[in-house]
């Protein structure tokens, strides 16, 4: 009998795709979903970006790249990250890499280890615990409390570093939740991190450029004080609508980027030559297509609060960031898997339980609102019919 290794008992998953999975099984049995559950823009990938792409091809850029990416596209990063937050950013410390992931797993396996505690936003990306758990680390859940926005405390974060603390993983905008953290509590996590220079940090800002209600998103690239152990993930399949391109970057502090190279050659050799064109096209080329996205994107976020807060049972904190709404359903009656496969299942409204998004996720579920205001206000409706209709199970 064929045995893998232990650690393959310990990777967990990304429940969303589970859920899409049987969404688009339900459909392909003549069910209408309404798939509130996936989280990727509804929109498609701008023409100037898909024609980069094309011309990239029939320039007969088919072949390996630098496995740290084309240097125009690392130049490129380094000029967006200056124009948006007035930072300096080295393009020889940039990475470009297959989606966001990929800088997840490698900072991760780069820490993680028996013995090691690494912390992480819960509810939060649940590729974090996974992949700590996976090295054989301790996952330590960082609390994001509603009663605090979904912001995460400074306080509290600083509080659960031990010695044995090799990593800290933050989020904002946040997946699940939407939340944002203030700058002036970014600036009291950093001042504290002072106190732990052997701790380092990895911030996933894939959601950089999704804000609302005028609020500025605050990169960690602004304090020089951490930037030898900060690492970023960022990338385009959010702000560009580039999923399914695989198309992430990370920044890395000189003394890890020999290592995030290695791992890079070791496997996946280098990223798609002409998805890195596209890339390239999306940075430098008209932004109205992403503006345009994010509005809209808004005029769907109040839609939704609005109508979960009419739901009997139901309250939903206002997001500030991404396209998710977590709303509170512990009023229902419902535990929150539960409610989420009833909701697919009997209403056709696909969402994810909070659950799987942490420990703490428990009495809430996640609805992505990267779908239409048409299809939104329709699930709505379904998520009211069936909460007046049916007993918790």
């Amino acid at each position: 009998m064929l045995h893998i290794v232990d650690s393959f008992g310990r990777i967990g998953e990304e429940n969303a795709f589970a859920v899409l999975a049987r969404a688009t099984e339900l459909q392909r049995q003549g069910k209408d979903i309404i798939n509130l559950g996936i989280g990727q823009p509804d929109f498609s990938t701008p023409d100037h970006i898909v024609e980069a792409a094309i011309k990239a091809l029939r320039d007969g850029h088919h072949g390996y790249t630098p496995a740290t990416g084309i240097l125009p596209l690392r130049e490129a990063v380094a000029a967006d990250l200056h124009k948006r937050f007035g930072v300096e950013v080295n393009p020889d410390l940039v990475l470009i890499v297959p989606g966001g992931k990929v800088t997840m797993h490698m900072a991760i396996l780069m820490f993680g280890e028996p013995g090691v505690d690494i912390l992480y936003p819960d509810p939060g990306f649940p590729i974090y615990r996974s992949m700590i758990e996976f090295t054989g680390a301790n996952p330590i859940p960082v609390p994001i409390r509603e009663e605090n926005g979904f912001a995460f405390s400074a306080e509290e974060t600083l509080s659960l570093i031990t010695p044995k603390t090799k990593l800290l993983i933050i989020n904002s905008p946040a997946n699940p939740t939407g939340g944002v953290t203030p700058k002036a509590e970014i600036d009291k996590l950093v001042k504290g991190l002072a106190q732990f220079p052997d701790v380092a940090i990895m911030s996933d800002e894939i959601y950089a450029q999704m804000t609302y209600d005028g609020l500025a998103h605050q990169t960690l690239l602004a304090y020089p004080e951490i930037r030898d152990r900060l690492i970023l993930l960022d990338g385009w399949s959010k702000t560009y609508a580039m999923t399914g391109w695989r198309m992430g970057y990370s920044i890395w502090p000189k003394a890890l980027y020999e290592a995030a190279r290695k791992l890079a050659v070791n496997s996946y050799s280098c990223v798609n030559a002409s998805a890195q064109f596209a890339g390239l096209a999306a940075l430098t080329g008209p932004q109205d297509a992403v503006t345009s996205m994010v509005e809209e994107f808004d005029r769907r976020r109040k839609i939704v609060v609005e109508g979960l807060n009419a739901l009997p049972g139901v309250r939903a904190a206002t997001p500030k960031g991404a396209f998710y709404a977590f709303p509170n359903i512990a009023e229902t009656g419902w535990k929150a898997k539960p409610l989420a496969s009833a909701l697919l299942e009997e209403a056709g409204v696909a969402t994810i339980g909070g659950p799987d998004f942490g420990v703490f996720g428990e009495g809430y579920i996640r609805l992505s609102y990267a779908n239409s205001a048409e299809n939104i206000r329709r699930a709505l409706e379904r998520m009211r019919d069936f909460l007046t209709t049916h007993q918790p199970k």
